[in-house]
């Protein structure tokens, strides 16, 4: 029998039918940051090439309907990292690199009487209670390595206090400091300055490629959290003129800039999928990629003194992302839809396409049972494995989720929350009504991608169910749920909302005879707007403005996502309260690129009306302009 028993053994190892069991794969998981649905080739794009990323859908399998949790960027992160919605986790801007450490969402206590809600502050911190995916792997025997942008934390709540071994270039901020094109200005203690005209996307790949080449006789986990394509929109001056040739008129995708841009994140995914199949690593190495939110649509700031483009190219919107509607920091497709694809050799068919609905909190349980790996005892998650679409089968899931309790000016977002279940999504726009009640928006999204054709009214049943199990989400997720703002006040007839302009609870504000009307009772009474594109400083502020009040006037700045202001960004300026127009040219001594303007006009009871304001940067270039006519820009 012991013979008989090794006769078998023999034959079997001979067939290769009893050989050693493959190691658990290699993860490389590549995020984009603000790159929109179109905004590749493999995506329809007929303007920006990306022929590596078509290379990685080629070995996998490309996802139709894949969501990012919010329509920003550290929201999303937050949801990668721990499989939880932002609304759980209190995430719910990219406000984690300002100094103040926020570990609880809350409402603001007190609104401007031109919002009808009270908005959300959000937390600041990824805490460090969360398990992350980093930690996971990391418990599992995996190399970890983070590299690019991080945007959840400064220390201890860094990439090295939350699951890496490795952290390049170990930065909290929310884009490449000073540039894609060195040298940058991270801080001094990093020495990661770059050599002159360096492009950081091209050093993070390989950065990114020693981490590969160290760990390749072991399992690693590779987080290559790309900088691009977020501003400061800068580029490589030949990609520019590249595109440039390429421009079509017709093409809402337009901007040789960013498509420079664009171009120089594929090389970077180029760049690991040739060391990958180098060292002989591709066949037992997952790939995902995948971006953050949707494509910017707003116009850029005038780069030309600073980059090698002609002045015009400050105003072509950053990209397109028709036939979806909206973008970046929006509640429609354009917000949050995304491009994925997901690359695991040996189960998922190469070239495969599919349109399940899968979205950024799936990420985590998804990647384990890819591994092989079990949840640690107790670990909840919010999302779940698409493990079966991987493998062609159906997805089994109720339905997906997005909250996002904030006003923004720029893209006239309001506090708001949807759900998708099948074809169908209803958005509920939190007090948006005249007497601050929610707004509903319901959208056929088989039939109305565009979401052009709001059913609410046609569908009221319909609406109501979507509208009970998004109330179930918040309730279940702990959301914090925007409410009526107490100091609201209605528009008078004749007049029309200030879009992208925020009064304080002294103050309000309208557009009325094509002027932004600010109306004062005295105390702190102020407007600002957010959202300005980009722009370095030192800045100037020109506006034409007529007063009846009295007091000196004050110019304040935030240079952080959220509107924080302080005396200390601010300057005072004499005003002319005699009812006429007097234009005023303010210098604005910052050096960071601005993200928030607040106008004090007065300090007593008035009306107080602006023409236009416009906003230059240090090369003499308008980074920002508001006209409130009907044909108003900005």
């Amino acid at each position: 029998m012991k013979r008989l028993f090794l006769l078998v053994l023999s034959a079997a190892l001979a067939s290769g039918a009893l050989a050693a069991s493959p190691r658990q794969p290699n993860i490389v998981f590549i995020l984009a940051d603000d790159l929109g649905w179109r905004d590749t080739s493999l995506y329809g794009s007929k303007f920006y090439q990306t022929p590596n990323i078509e290379r990685l859908a080629a070995r996998g399998m490309m996802f139709t309907q894949a969501y990012a949790a919010s329509p920003l960027c550290s929201p999303t992160r937050s949801s990668i990292m721990t499989g939880l919605w932002p609304a759980r986790i209190g995430i719910t801007t990219p406000a984690c690199h300002v100094q103040e450490e926020v570990f609880e969402e809350k409402l603001i206590p007190k609104g401007p009487r031109g919002s009808r809600a009270l908005q959300a502050i959000s937390v600041t911190r990824l805490k460090q209670e969360y398990f992350t995916l980093a930690e996971a792997l990391k418990e599992a025997g995996y190399a970890t390595g983070h590299f690019g942008k991080w945007h959840l934390g400064l220390e201890p709540f860094d990439p090295l206090h939350q699951g890496f071994d490795v952290d390049v270039p170990h930065t909290s901020g929310p884009g490449p400091s000073g540039g894609y094109l060195a040298p940058w200005k991270f801080p001094p203690k990093l020495n990661f300055q770059g050599q002159p005209g360096e492009h950081i996307e091209d050093r993070m790949a390989s950065e990114a490629v020693k981490f590969l080449r160290a760990n390749k006789d072991r399992r690693f986990f590779l987080n290559y959290w790309a900088f691009s394509v977020h501003s400061p929109w800068d580029a490589k001056k030949e990609l520019i003129e590249k595109y440039l040739k390429r421009v079509d008129p017709k093409n809402p995708q337009r901007n040789p800039l960013y498509a420079a841009m664009v171009e120089s994140l594929d090389d970077a995914v180029g760049t690991l999928l040739k060391t990958l199949d180098e060292l002989g690593l591709a066949e037992n190495t997952i790939i995902v990629f995948f971006s953050d939110n949707g494509g910017v649509t707003f116009p850029a700031a005038n780069e030309s003194k600073r980059t090698p483009l002609r002045p015009e190219f400050g105003s072509i919107p950053i990209t397109s992302n028709t036939p979806l509607r909206g973008g970046k920091a929006t509640i429609y497709e354009g917000g949050t839809r995304e491009p994925c694809v997901v690359v695991w050799p040996g189960v998922v068919r190469a070239g495969a396409k599919s349109d399940a609905i899968i979205q950024s909190v799936d990420f985590y349980p998804t990647l384990l049972e890819m591994a092989g790996l079990k949840a640690r005892e107790g670990l909840v998650f919010d999302g779940i494995s698409f493990v079966p679409a991987l493998r062609g089968q159906p997805l089994n899931r109720e339905a997906i989720f997005c909250h996002f309790p904030h006003y923004v000016p720029i893209v006239s977002t309001v506090p708001s929350a949807y759900v998708r279940k099948g074809d169908w999504k209803l958005i509920r726009n939190f007090c948006d009504n005249d007497d601050q009640s929610d707004r509903l928006e319901l959208y056929n999204l088989a039939d109305d991608l565009g979401e052009t054709n709001n059913l609410a009214a046609k569908m009221p049943e319909k609406a109501k169910d979507l509208n009970a199990l998004l109330g179930k989400f918040l309730a279940d997720s702990h959301a914090v749920v925007p409410k009526p703002n107490p100091d609201y006040r209605p528009l008078p007839p004749g007049a029309r909302p200030a879009e992208g302009w925020i009064s304080s609870k002294d103050a309000d504000v309208m557009i009325k005879d094509n002027q932004l009307v600010i109306t004062s009772t005295g105390g702190d009474a102020f407007v600002y707007t957010g959202g300005i594109p980009a722009g370095k400083g030192p800045f100037i502020l020109e506006f034409r403005m007529k007063s009846d009040s009295k007091g000196k006037g004050q110019l304040l700045w935030s240079v952080t996502p959220q509107a924080q202001f302080a005396r200390v960004r601010s300057v005072f300026f004499d005003v002319n309260h005699d009812g006429q127009w007097h234009d005023y040219v303010l210098k604005l001594p910052v050096a960071q690129a601005i993200k928030h303007l607040r106008l004090d006009p007065c300090a007593a009871p008035g009306e107080i009306r602006v023409e236009w304001l416009r906003l230059k940067d240090n090369a003499d270039g308008v980074v920002a302009e508001w006209r409130f006519d009907a044909k108003k820009a900005k």
